[in-house]
């Protein structure tokens, strides 16, 4: 794949000498490419990412994935912060109340497997928005195929284990085991959870929740949950 060039001036260098160990995925919670295009290539909103996928599966680039993307903003992942210095960032043409397009996700696919290679990323390192900002971003939100990327090994596969009782204190520490920032409050926290996990959840914490979060947990450190 060789996206098209679009130069963003909204980037610098990674700090601290970090290097890329995440991929964030994004919506862009636009109307249309076009628009989002602009946004991240203009310099008044001093936002940028490394690549936009289109709905028709057109994907630009416009940050080099050796330089440091404003995309992340505030937040952290397994304890870690700045995450704009330890990430590759991708926007997806996508407004968030629809499935994302077929020629899309095909193109996320293909540009994928690539980034994950050439930074030696595994498939636990690809998350969402709202995964490392719960309660302050919500893309790339319920409608996003997270179980489709993890059947070609381009996100964390995982399956449901026995979590334990229900209870917001276990739940807290599964989700800080997991990845997500301890500071969060704990319903934005349920929320990603179950973005990433069961978008069908709904109403208060569920023994769903614990067992598919425990078995996230189990996923990323090969088989032992909290």
């Amino acid at each position: 794949m060789t996206p098209l060039w679009h130069p963003s001036p909204s980037f610098g260098a990674r700090r601290g000498g970090l290097r890329p160990t995440l991929v964030v995925l994004h919506y862009t919670a636009m109307e249309g490419a076009r628009a989002a295009l602009e946004r991240l290539c203009g310099p008044a909103a001093e936002v940028s990412a490394h690549y936009l996928i289109g709905a028709d599966g057109t994907v630009w680039q416009m940050v080099r994935e050796a330089d440091r993307a404003w995309h992340a903003g505030a937040g952290s992942w397994r304890g870690c912060d700045d995450i704009n210095s330890r990430s590759i960032g991708i926007e997806l043409d996508n407004r968030g109340d629809h499935p994302f397009s077929e020629p899309q996700m095909a193109a996320l696919e293909v540009l994928l497997p690539g980034i994950l290679v050439r930074w030696n990323i595994g498939p636990e390192g690809v998350i969402g928005h709202s995964d490392m900002a719960p309660g302050r971003k919500g893309d790339p939100g319920p409608r996003f195929d997270w179980a489709r990327l993890a059947r070609q090994g381009l996100a964390l596969a995982h399956v449901p284990c026995p979590g334990g009782a229900v209870g917001a204190g276990h739940f807290r520490a599964l989700a800080q085991q997991a990845g997500y920032p301890a500071e969060a409050a704990e319903q934005d926290v349920l929320t990603a959870v179950r973005n990433r996990l069961r978008p069908w959840g709904r109403g208060p914490l569920s023994q769903a929740d614990m067992d598919a979060l425990a078995g996230f947990v189990a996923a990323q450190t090969g088989g032992r949950s909290a």
